[in-house]
């Protein structure tokens, strides 16, 4: 049984937060920039970066550290002790939001698990202009003006947060609001922030219980919220795959629909378009269907195989049609934590297709309730 290494990004905006101990109240433009440097402040986006790195110091050999060159993150991931990968180039001697754009979309093109970047609200928002909503990101707070709600309270706090994702533990996911100030306003004496957008933010997880009994999740409960988020996200003309199993049960009873409790469903526009459907039977439907298509699966509880037991149906052909994306996986939190920290398995009778399937996934456990969890493979 094996994982993938976790791929984690970092980016360094090396001028954030330059502003505050000069009394700037901010540090966008170049011009506050020289100021802040004239008054004798050191830059300290950089250690910063490096303090939320170095509680993974005994994990360095799990992760898989991508960064962009010099101040913007190698040079705070080789004082960790990492020895990173680094993309893309610099140009010239000073950075600029440009850098942080091109930075984010190069790394997220890469593959990434996690993109932790440094910086403030104004760096919060060059990464959601460079990658919207989608990608999970973690932000070190470095910056003046810290009204966005992706920071982690503490560099270290950031650190361990990582850590625990490396480690499997239950790790929420939430979109949290990307907010900046204006700073000629501020600086006038008004303050007046904008909403631009959210990101996909991981916060420490844990139970969330709809009802209390025994300290333990009521499953139907769950099942139910489970089903009813995933129902309301549904697409129109998009044929979703419903999988086996009494978790994926939930999502048909929800819908008002027929389930095959030991087979594969196929569902469009709310309605049942296929029943217990084989592979070669999916395949064909796929062949035909030029639109999107996802997979509704779960884990097998106490052993973890998301893929390859009880759902043979979704065949490599299906699953590369549906992509790695497009799958989405249910459970609840105490299915989750059942499997100690093991990962998910994949057993697609494609070793290619299973090492493509590794790495961390996005796990529906609740309504509007995710989790990022690894997924290994089985051999």
């Amino acid at each position: 049984m094996s994982t993938s290494l976790f791929r984690l990004g970092l980016i360094v905006n090396p001028v954030a937060g330059v502003g505050g101990p000069a009394g700037l109240k901010g540090s966008d433009g170049a011009a506050t920039l020289q100021a802040a440097l004239a008054r004798g402040v050191a830059l300290r986006a950089g250690p910063r970066a490096a303090r939320a790195l170095a509680p993974l110091e005994g994990l360095r050999d799990r992760i898989d550290l991508l960064t962009y060159p010099g101040a913007m993150g190698e040079t705070a991931a080789r004082a960790a002790g990492f020895t990173p990968r680094v993309l893309g180039h610099l140009e010239g001697d000073h950075t600029a939001a440009e850098d942080t754009v091109r930075a984010a979309r190069l790394l997220c093109a890469a593959g990434l698990d996690l993109l932790v970047f440094t910086g403030g609200d104004g760096t919060a928002r060059d990464i959601y202009n460079a990658i919207g909503c989608g990608q999970p990101v973690l932000g070190v707070p470095a910056g003046v003006k810290m009204h966005s709600g992706v920071y982690a309270v503490s560099p270290e706090a950031a650190g361990e947060l990582v850590a625990l994702l490396v480690n499997a533990g239950l790790v929420s996911v939430s979109e949290q609001e990307v907010r900046d100030i204006d700073e000629e306003a501020f600086r006038a004496g008004v303050v007046k922030t904008r909403y631009y957008g959210e990101l996909a933010v991981p916060g420490i997880g844990g139970f969330v219980q709809q009802v209390k009994q025994g300290g333990r999740e009521v499953e139907a409960l769950v099942l139910a919220d489970i089903a009813a988020d995933l129902v309301e996200q549904m697409q129109d003309d998009t044929l979703y795959i419903i999988g086996p199993g009494s978790t994926t049960r939930a999502v048909m009873e929800e819908l008002g629909l027929d389930n095959t409790l030991l087979g594969v469903d196929v569902v469009q526009n709310r309605a049942l378009l296929a029943r217990d459907a084989s592979g070669p039977e999916l395949e064909n439907l796929l062949a035909a269907h030029d639109g999107p298509v996802k997979a509704v699966i779960t884990a097998i509880g106490g052993q973890g195989h998301i893929l390859g037991r009880g759902n043979q149906q979704l065949t490599p052909a299906v699953l590369r049609r549906v992509g790695r994306d497009n799958l989405i996986v249910v459970a609840t939190k105490t299915k989750i934590k059942g499997l100690q920290g093991r990962p998910l398995l994949v057993d697609s009778h494609d070793p290619q297709l299973d090492r493509d399937l590794a790495g961390y996934i996005r796990v529906l456990t609740g309504y509007r309730d995710t989790i990022l969890y690894p997924v290994g493979r089985g051999d």
